[in-house]
C-alpha cells in the first residue's frame, strides 16, 4: 500500500528567536529544534521513518519562513528511491520565504534505485529581500555496491519563480545523456549548490562569491567537473559531477560555508546529525 505523507512547517521571529509550528500527516515529520548558533537561527532535522519511496508513494512538504527569521533544514541520512512495478514515487517541496527571511535547504544526498520511477521536484519563492542557500544531490545506481542504474527514470525540478528553472529527465536507457563527454561522462552523482535572492544580487557581492566558490573548485580533486556560474541576477550555482557522493558532497559543503560567511556573516555550523 503505497504511503502518502504531508508535513507543514511555518517559521516566525518571535523575541529575536526563530521558532516554528508544524502539523503533519503520514509518516513524515521533524525532530526537536536545535540552536547550536543561538536563538536566531533555527535547525530542524526531517524525518522519514519507511526510510525510501516506492511507486506510488508521495511526500509533500511546504515551508514559510516568516520576516525576519532563519531556518536550516537537513535529514539524517539519504533519501531512496527504491524500484517501481510501474508507479511514479514524488517528492515535492514549496517553500515560501518573506522578506528579510533566510532559509537553508541542505538534505543528505537522493539515491535512484535501478528500476525506480521518481520525480524530484522543489521549488523555492523568495519575496524581495529574502535569500537562501540549498542544494540537491543526486547519485544513479550504487555503484559501491555494485548495482548500477540500468532501468528505470529520474525526473528532477528545482525552481525558483522568475529567476531560476532548471529541469532532468534521466532514463536509465538514455546511453548518450549518461555516459557522452557532452551529458554526464559516465559519472553518476549530480549536485548543485545554489545561493538565491527576492532581489538582484549587488554585482561586487556576487563576484566575491563567485570568486571564493571557484577557488575552492580549483583546490578540490573535483576541479576538473565543476564550475560555478550567475544564471540570473538572482541567482549563483555551483554545479558537480562526480563518480560518487562523497567527494561531491565534501566540496559543496566547502562552499556552503564559504558563502555562508560571505553574504551572512554566519560562522560554520555543521548539523549534529551529520557525524552521527
Amino acid at each position: 500500500m503505497p504511503w502518502h505523507a504531508q508535513l507543514q512547517l511555518d517559521y516566525s521571529l518571535e523575541n529575536q528567536r526563530t521558532v516554528v509550528r508544524h502539523t503533519h500527516s503520514g509518516p513524515l515529520r521533524i525532530l526537536q529544534s536545535l540552536y547550536p548558533e543561538g536563538d536566531a537561527v533555527c535547525h530542524n532535522v526531517l524525518v522519514h521513518p519507511p526510510g525510501g519511496l516506492v511507486g506510488g508513494d508521495t511526500l509533500s512538504m511546504q515551508v514559510n519562513v516568516a520576516r525576519g527569521a532563519h531556518a536550516l533544514l537537513t535529514t539524517p541520512g539519504a533519501t531512496r528511491f527504491y524500484r517501481s512495478d510501474g508507479e511514479t514515487a514524488l517528492q515535492s517541496l514549496e517553500a515560501e520565504v518573506a522578506e528579510g527571511a533566510r532559509l537553508e535547504w541542505l538534505p543528505l544526498e537522493t539515491l535512484a534505485y535501478s528500476g525506480c520511477i521518481a520525480h524530484n521536484q522543489a521549488r523555492f519563492s523568495l519575496a524581495p529581500g529574502a535569500e537562501m542557500i540549498g542544494w540537491d544531490v543526486t547519485a544513479l545506481g550504487l555503484p559501491q555496491a555494485h548495482l548500477p542504474f540500468v532501468s528505470g527514470s529520474f525526473a528532477q525540478h528545482l525552481e525558483v519563480p522568475g529567476a531560476w528553472l532548471e529541469r532532468a529527465l534521466i532514463q536509465a536507457g538514455d546511453e548518450r545523456l549518461l555516459n557522452s563527454p557532452l551529458g554526464l561522462a559516465s559519472q553518476r552523482c549530480m549536485a548543485t549548490l545554489f545561493f538565491a535572492a527576492g532581489s538582484p544580487i549587488a554585482r561586487p557581492r556576487r563576484d566575491a562569491a563567485l570568486d571564493a566558490a571557484r577557488n575552492l573548485v580549483a583546490a578540490h580533486n573535483l576541479r576538473a567537473s565543476a564550475g560555478a556560474t550567475a544564471p540570473a541576477s538572482q541567482v549563483i550555482v555551483l554545479r558537480v559531477l562526480a563518480p560518487v557522493v562523497e567527494p561531491a558532497m565534501h566540496l559543496l559543503r566547502q562552499v556552503w560555508l564559504a558563502w555562508r560567511g560571505h553574504f551572512w556573516e554566519q560562522s560554520s555550523a555543521i548539523p549534529r546529525i551529520w557525524s552521527m
